[in-house]
């Protein structure tokens, strides 16, 4: 978790010179200054959360400079080879968005779509070509 630590505490490390440069160039205009502190103040709780599990956990093979691409291959779970339902479900979030401007009626129409798709994204690896 070596590699993900240092992004965080690397962005962290941008963030804070730029909330004080905006602070002093904007004279502490709170919207903005509010905005990256809490930026800053996000990476930092991120960076050190994963800085303290990196401690507790082993080193992985991405942490080891002189590793190999062979250290890392193994099983890295089960994926459906190729799905129509996520359009289905875009379609539904789709309808859904569109019945906050239409009306309610088409919200309900949409969620009750939205139900069956994720439905049949949930149980499509137990039927059909690819099923396991």
């Amino acid at each position: 978790m070596r590699i993900e630590t240092k992004l965080f505490l690397y962005l962290l490390g941008f963030f804070v010179p730029v909330t004080l440069i905006y602070g002093f160039w904007s004279k502490w205009e709170p919207i903005g200054t509010t905005a990256l502190t809490l930026s800053a103040l996000l990476f930092a709780l991120t960076g050190f959360y994963l800085w303290m599990t990196g401690k507790k956990l082993p080193l992985r093979p991405e942490d080891n400079a002189a590793g190999e691409i062979e250290d890392a291959e193994g099983n890295y779970g089960y994926f459906v080879a190729s799905s129509w339902t996520p359009l289905w479900l875009g379609g539904a979030g789709a309808i859904m968005f569109a019945g906050l401007a239409v009306g309610w009626w088409l919200v309900i129409v949409g969620a009750f779509l939205a139900v069956v798709a994720v439905c049949l994204w949930v149980f499509e690896s137990f039927s059909g070509e690819y099923s396991v």
